[in-house]
């Protein structure tokens, strides 16, 4: 399975699970094959099933909401809000002190709890973390048509969300249009 955008924020990258053409995470295939290209940014997942998936698209739902809130300057609805908090508090995170020759001292984060629990925290993290970010109002829904997938743009110009699928869809679009005959 392939996912047409990764690499934005974590919070950006699970909301756009969710595409035009269906949701990629909704069974637990889906959910373990995004999982994998999200390696290094989650703590692994052995297994994915059913709580894993009713977890993330529960988290999915609540970010959608808040985010769409925030991106219109108003209160996110309570419900995502007590959502996500839910989420974050059944999975609270420490730091754990190691060390190694090699490194010396390292802080690891940890959170003890199940794997739905624990992924679902990280993922609330990652809303929070977005939600706060002073960026947040800079989010941007791809221009292109039919295409429902966010992204975080680095440059004020950016109008889609990968330039080489989109971009070049809408500009071969604007190129035949130009030169159609009538």
């Amino acid at each position: 399975m392939t996912f047409p955008l990764t690499g934005e924020p974590l919070a950006l990258d699970l909301l756009n699970t969710r595409t035009a053409e269906g949701d990629l995470v909704a069974g637990p295939a889906g959910l373990g094959a995004w999982l994998a290209e999200q390696a290094g940014r989650l703590t692994p997942v052995r297994e994915t099933g059913a709580a894993e998936v009713a977890a993330v698209l529960a988290v999915r739902e609540a970010a959608r909401a808040a985010l769409d809130a925030a991106l219109r300057g108003g209160r996110p609805p309570a419900d995502a809000l007590r959502t996500l908090n839910g989420a974050l508090s059944a999975a609270p995170s420490h730091q754990e002190l190691t060390w190694t020759e090699e490194v010396g001292i390292t802080a690891t984060p940890q959170r003890p709890a199940g794997p739905a629990r624990r992924l679902a925290a990280e993922l609330a993290e990652a809303v929070a973390e977005l939600l706060t970010d002073p960026r947040v109002t800079s989010v941007r829904a791809c221009e292109a048509e039919g295409c429902v997938l966010l992204f975080l743009p680095a440059h004020p110009r950016r109008r889609w969300c990968v330039a080489s699928a989109c971009g070049n869809r809408a500009r071969v679009a604007r190129y035949y249009a130009r030169h159609k005959r009538p």
